[in-house]
């Protein structure tokens, strides 16, 4: 709402579980990661591509309309209504 009328765009990505370094040792357990895939709705646990997708799409020209969006990059698991 601030920066708007400068032009600047603010969005924020907010991802889920994602395959990456930073979660291997939580994802050591098995039962756990049965529970999260589980517990998402399209039956499986974000790649890093995923994510990174949506942030290069808010940094298009495609994106210029798309402002003060919370985008979860979650495979459906804040739709649920949790």
């Amino acid at each position: 709402m601030e920066w708007g009328p400068d032009g600047i765009r603010v969005n924020g990505v907010l991802p889920w579980f994602t395959l990456t370094e930073m979660v291997e040792k939580v994802l050591q357990d098995a039962d756990f990661e049965d529970r999260l895939v589980a517990a998402t709705p399209l039956g499986r646990l974000a790649e890093p591509a995923d994510v990174a997708r949506v942030a290069v799409f808010l940094a298009l020209p495609d994106s210029a309309y798309v402002t003060g969006q919370l985008i979860a990059v979650d495979g459906g698991y804040l739709a649920q209504g949790l």
